[in-house]
């Protein structure tokens, strides 16, 4: 059975309508997180665009639906317009016992088979010291990264992650999320790792998760 985890990032004012979007489509769990956008000033002045505050939604659906709900963003939300926000959907490998999976697939009889997939695009997950999304974000770009959203976060490692590799680590986290192609995905997480890494003040440890399907990166895919 095909299960994806659907995120959707779009401006604060229009987290209800996506919200009532996913609802609509009787998905079982939905998470909304407040987010901040990372797009710097000239970015903002070549699309005409404002500095607002965003939205992260999150939900699970099987991967029919996933589809359906992306068109039913495209078609009622506008999300494939630059502006209007993003939705993706990454593969999830596995659920934490039979009715957990009942619960995420609906009821759903499973299905075993394993589809093939391509993965034009990753999601790149910086996790860095609170303070320093801008060094972060300056690596990224500087290996053709577009942009990215922020969620705040705190660590809960205790006592022994407090240092590592002789650095401190601030119990303030930020969560850098950047979509990227997946052919400039070791370049951008090399950069992150050489100029905003775990021996720099920014602390910064990244990792990537497949993308099955992607709505809203018209501009990146042009370019």
């Amino acid at each position: 059975m095909i299960l994806d985890l659907v995120a959707a990032i779009v401006d604060r004012d229009k987290a209800k309508k996506m919200s009532e979007l996913f609802e609509g489509h009787k998905l079982p769990l939905v998470l909304a997180m407040l987010a901040r956008g990372t797009a710097t000033s000239e970015t903002l002045d070549l699309y005409g665009l404002e500095a607002t505050e965003k939205a992260l939604l999150i939900t699970v659906a099987g991967g029919d639906m996933a589809k359906q709900i992306m068109r039913a963003a495209k078609r009622k939300l506008f999300i494939d317009v630059p502006g209007n926000g993003i939705m993706l959907a990454i593969p999830i490998k596995s659920v934490g016992g039979g009715r957990t999976l009942a619960f995420l697939s609906g009821g759903a009889a499973p299905d075993k088979t394993a589809p093939e997939l391509t993965f034009e695009h990753e999601l790149i997950m910086a996790v860095a010291n609170e303070g320093h999304t801008d060094t972060v974000m300056d690596a990224a770009r500087s290996a053709g990264a577009a942009g990215g959203t922020v969620l705040h976060a705190k660590g809960t490692g205790g006592k022994l992650s407090e240092k590592f590799l002789g650095v401190s680590l601030a119990d303030e986290k930020e969560v850098v999320l950047i979509v990227s192609k997946a052919a400039e995905k070791a370049a951008i997480m090399n950069a992150i790792a050489q100029q905003a890494g775990v021996d720099t003040a920014a602390g910064a440890i990244a990792f990537s998760l497949p993308i099955s399907s992607v709505a809203g990166l018209r501009v990146l895919d042009d370019d």
